[in-house]
This record gives structure tokens, sequence and C-alpha cells, in this order.
């Protein structure tokens, strides 16, 4: 049976299009390469096996030294070409210009195709109409819209007057797709899967308040417009005003109760007004799913390390759809046994297993097992960020300090694809495990004699920064015989990008002691000895005051124009430098205030309000500066406070504005 499916199929090509382009869609890439590897196996029976090879043959093989992929090598000197999300960019650009230009006839891909790019052919084949699902483990259907959009592709306005369109497709569905084919296919609905998630952002937004607003909103929507018309489809029975009434109060019932066991909404005494919570204002600012923000809050820890929270971040419900392919659960063993923290033995066929094993191996630059995973990868990647910024206002929101330092730096992991007990240097592009002992041997014995620089071992990239002074020959000189002049000029160009930042700190309010009439104090930098009275600053009790934070960029011999965007070549998407702002009390493990902070260009000035302890006494407030895009760059401060009885007027504590300027 098999053997004659594969005989139909070159015969259709032979018969339809024997020497115009053609175009044909399977299921998945491994099929991509099999099909290409059958229509191969006739062509070798044929007088004139590259009869699809539409160029001449050392032109071509110019071009496959170029390419990557060694099935695509094959295939492509047959006049055949493959398309898929596996192979890499440069190898699927190739592919998409020479069947473009009509240098080979045929071009094999995955469905995907169809809505990204525009290659039209005068024969489409679509070869079954069904892919393997790895979510429900089984085979199911191609979406009509999908096959609708590969025929679509069939006709070439320019050159053809007619296109063909061949569907292989099991017999019994034969009358199905006749009749959807030729006939209008109305477009229903998916809101009800994700029903809850839209009232909870009108909920935050304040435009729900009730139950009844949020039956109203329902009435506004095209899914109630599709259940008048097709009411089966959604499982009603008919359209009576009652019926619909019941059907409509159980949607809202229902979504509005999965809110509120997510933490995203709270149900009035009433049972009819609806208020949001924190975690629905979080979920809805950060388009998180509501089971995810619920997770959080059940799962976050006032004191979650580094690994706890890297699961917290997998078992996020935005990466169900991560699919697990035919047979990746045993390539997800075998990854497993090179990374250093453990997973479910049992859970290798786990969307979030995988995601966990995928973020394991772009810390540790690992090797991925084949080109799908890279792909994989970047999905991960593509939603990280913001996931892990929700984090960071949950743990905020409890004030809870370990957990929020430690959601930065799997922040700082996540985009420089480093661990964060690997050495920062490990950050710069060509340097390896193997290069670190360059930077320890470099030391004051080069450098004694001269104007006080830093004098080494260099740990880390601050001393790196330190050591070079802005100066390029330094730095090469470090690495020089280890690294080649075109990976030290990219290791320098990142290095010299870092943004060294320059801190002054002052605290505005209200002060009732006559020697301090002033309304801003600046915070001593360098902490000499505690004991010193000096450098312990005044506060009274109980009242809020505002931290000024000033910014200065300093340059470190970066010619170049000023770039907002971070330097994070293992990060898939063009990010923003910035920072976060923490403001802490260590021995109390409390978080105090949280702010975050864009690009400084030259200057920036940050207000963070605080409220002072309600006791007297010494405390010691802790002032972090962490980056959002780089390990090792982070800096922090003490803040010494004595705090002395609350002020004797209370209308002094005058509102402070909340300034942010950028010059």
């Amino acid at each position: 049976e098999n053997k004659r499916n594969k005989v139909l199929f070159y015969h259709t090509i032979r018969s339809h299009s024997p020497a115009k382009p053609v175009l044909i869609f399977v299921s998945s890439r491994r099929q991509t390469r099999l099909t290409a590897l059958d229509l191969i196996a006739f062509l070798a029976t044929e007088d004139d096996p590259k009869q699809w090879l539409k160029m001449d043959e050392r032109e071509m093989n110019d071009i496959i030294v170029t390419v990557r992929d060694s099935n695509l090598k094959l295939t492509l000197a047959f006049g055949i070409g493959m398309h898929h999300a596996g192979l890499h960019e440069r190898d699927r650009k190739t592919v998409e210009e020479l069947f473009v230009n009509c240098k080979i006839q045929v071009l094999i891909a995955t469905s995907t195709l169809a809505w990204g790019v525009n290659f039209p052919a005068h024969l489409v084949i679509v070869k079954g109409t069904e892919y393997y699902d790895g979510k429900t483990r089984r085979y199911v259907d191609y979406p009509i819209t999908d096959v609708l959009q590969m025929m679509g592709r069939a006709g070439r306005p320019q050159f053809d007057d007619q296109g063909k369109a061949v569907i292989l497709v099991h017999d019994i569905k034969k009358d199905f797709y006749k009749k959807f084919l030729y006939e209008p296919f109305p477009v229903e609905s998916s809101l009800l899967e994700v029903l809850a998630d839209h009232l909870n952002a009108e909920i935050a937004a304040g435009t729900i308040t009730s139950k009844q607003d949020a039956m109203d909103y329902i009435t506004w929507t095209y899914f109630f417009r599709r259940l008048i018309m097709n009411p089966t489809y959604y499982n009603l029975d008919d359209v009576s005003h009652d019926t619909m009434n019941k059907y409509l109060s159980s949607l809202v019932e229902k979504s509005l109760f999965d809110l509120e066991c997510s933490y995203c909404i709270e149900i009035g005494e009433d049972n009819c007004s609806v208020e949001p919570l924190t975690y629905g204002r979080i979920a809805s600012y950060y388009y998180l799913k509501h089971p995810t923000i619920g997770m959080f809050k059940d799962q976050l820890k006032p004191e979650s390390n580094i690994e706890e929270l890297l699961l917290i971040l997998t078992n996020a419900e935005e990466y169900t759809d991560l699919p697990v392919r035919h047979n990746e659960d045993q390539m997800n063993s075998e990854l497993a046994k090179h990374l250093p923290i453990e997973v479910n033995p049992h859970s290798f066929d786990s969307s979030h297993t995988k995601t966990h094993l995928l973020l394991q191996a772009h810390f540790s630059r690992a090797m991925l097992p084949c080109p799908d995973y890279a792909t994989d990868t970047k999905t991960v990647l593509d939603q990280a960020i913001r996931i892990c910024q929700a984090m960071l206002d949950v743990a905020a929101q409890h004030g809870w300090l370990v957990t929020a330092l430690n959601i930065t730096s799997l922040v700082q992991m996540v985009v420089q694809g480093r661990w964060i007990h690997n050495s920062s240097l490990l950050t710069l592009p060509n340097i390896e495990l193997q290069h670190l002992y360059l930077f320890r041997k470099w030391s004051q014995g080069k450098r004694k004699s001269m104007h006080g620089g830093y004098q080494g071992p260099i740990e880390c990239l601050p001393e790196l920064m330190a050591a070079c002074e802005g100066k390029e020959h330094v730095f090469a000189s470090i690495v020089d015989g280890e690294l080649q002049t075109a990976h030290i000029s990219q290791a320098w160009n990142f290095l010299c990008r870092l943004p060294i930042l320059n801190i002054s700190l002052s605290i505005k309010g209200c002060w009732d002691d006559p020697a301090q009439p002033q309304n801003e104090m600046p915070v001593p930098s360098l902490a000499t000895d505690t004991r010193d009275d000096k450098k312990w600053i005044k506060l009274h009790a109980d009242q809020e005051y505002v931290l000024q934070i000033n910014l200065q960029r300093t340059q470190m011999g970066y010619q170049g124009k000023q770039d907002s965007k971070a330097v994070a070549p293992r990060f898939p998407k063009v990010k923003d430098e910035g920072w976060f702002l923490i403001l802490g009390e260590v021995d109390k493990k409390e978080l105090i205030a949280l702010k975050r902070t864009g690009y400084v260009r030259n200057r920036n000035t940050i207000s963070v309000a605080f409220y002072t302890p309600e006791t007297p006494g010494k405390c010691i407030y802790t002032l972090y500066l962490m980056s959002d895009s780089y390990l090792g760059m982070d800096q922090q401060y003490d803040i010494y406070l004595n705090i002395i009885p609350a002020s004797t007027s209370a209308q002094v504590t005058t509102e402070v504005p909340d300034r942010s300027t950028d010059r």
C-alpha cells in the first residue's frame, strides 16, 4: 500500500507539472527528508535523474558547499529543496532563493510555510491532511483554513493561467474535503478557551466591576454573534432567551471562580461585585495566564534559590504548548545526563521538563541533539523575561528580598546564557573555561611600576575593565596567543560597551532637629567605621522619605554610537539595557522598595520612596543596583540609618514628587 502511494505521488508530479515548479506540503520536518529521499529513489531509475535541477551542476556544487544541513546537500543536487524551521536560517534563505528563481523545480516544506512566505508554484501537493500533535500524543487533522492556505499557493499569476492542487487524503475523508473546499467556510470563535484571562484584564482595567458587567461584555464579542448563528458548535441546544442566559451565566461563574482560585480577583459579599487583586493586575500587565500567577503565589517562598526559581519558571502555563515531538522523550533523557540539575525521570515527555532542560542547556552552552531544539530554545527564551518580571513583582509584593535578588540573577542568566556561579568573564564572546587562567595569571608583575592602575589578578568583569583602562591593546596582551585577532575584537567590543555607573545617594524629607533644617541629606558613599556617628543618618520613625539615586554613566573606550541595546549574542531578541533598583534590609531579609529604570545614557535621577521603621534604633538599609542584561555588573550600597522618635509635627510629612529625569 505504502509503495503504491509513493508511485502515485511521483506520477502526480510527472503528469501535472513535469517542468514547472512544484510545492509539496508534508506534516513534519522528518517527512520533508523522507519524501525527498523517496523522490530521489524514483529519479534514479530515469534516464535523466537530475531533470529537476534547472542550473549548471558546477554552480549548484558551489552553492552546496555553503549549505550546513547534510540532507539538504544531497537533495539540492537533484533539484529538490527542503524548507522547515529546523534548518539554519542561511540554509533556508538559500533554498528560498533557488526555488523563487526556478533553479530547483521541487520544494518540500512543512505546513507553516503556507502562512509564512509567499512561494507560488504551478502544482501544490498536500501529502496527507493529518499531523502528529505532541500535546495530545495523537494524529489530528489540519485546520481546514491551513489546507485552504496551502492550496492557495497553487498558480503563479504572472506565468500561469491556471494552478493545480492535489490533496492526498484517506478515502473516507474525501467527501468532507470536497464540501469544505468548494463552499464558504465559517470562522468560529476561540474566546472560550481564554475567556477567564480576558475577563481578568477587563477587571484589572476597571471595565468590569460586577458579574452583570461580565455578561454584558460577552454580548459585545464575536463569540456571542457566532453562538447565536451556530449554537451546536458551542454545545448549546437552542438560542431561547432563558437558555442563553443560563449558558452565559454559567460561563461567567466558571471563569470568575477560576480567577478567584488563582488569587486574581475577589468576589464581593453580595456575590455580584468583583474586585481586582494585585496578582490579577500583575497577570494582566505581563499578559500571563491566570494559572501561572496562581502557581507563583503557591510556590514562591521567602528564600527561593535559583534552582527552585528555575523550576517555577519552567512550570509556567505559557510553556504547556512547547512541542514534544515523536521520540523527543528519548532525546530529553539523553540531554538530561549532560546537565547539572536533575529533573523528574518520569516526565521526559512533558513540555515543562523539556523547557527546563533547554534553559539548563542554554546556561551550560551544551550541545543540543538536533536543530529543532535550537528553534524551541528561542521560543522558550522569548517568554522567559516577562514571566521572570512577573515573578519579581510577586516577590516584591511579599517583601521577599532574597527571592527578588535571585530572580534578577535568573533574568541575567537568561539574557547572557551562563550560570550565575560561572565567572562573569565567561560572558565575553569566545572566552571559555580554558581561558580563565590567562586572567588569573595577569597581575601586578607587568604593571608594578605604573601609575597605580588595577594590580590583578582578574576574577570578574569590573576587575578586567579596571585593568584595561579603556585600552584594547592591554586586553589583547592578556589573551594574546589563545585567541584569533577577530575573536579578540569581538570580545573587546562586548567589554567596552558594558555599562559602568557611578552612583551618588541622598535622602529627601523633613527633620525636626534645628541642626538639620534642610530637606535633603547626602548619603556617605564609603563606609568607614560603624562607630563613626557622622555616617549614621538621623531619620524620624514611621515617616515617609525619598531616597534619591543619581546614576552617571562613564565610557570605557567605546568609540561607536551610544546604543540602548544590550549586547546579548545568546539572546534571540533585541533587548534594551535596564536596571532593577532594590532597597532592602538584609538583617530582616526584607525588601522595602523595588523600582525599574531603563537605559542610562549620561545621567539619570531615580526617586525611591520608603517608610522608616516604627521603633527608634539603628538599622542598615542596602541599595542593590542590579542589571537586567549583564552578569557581574551589579552594585550595592549600605545606608546607615539612626531612627529617632517620630516627628512631633505630623503635618511636615509633605509628599516629595517621584522624579525621574534623563539628560
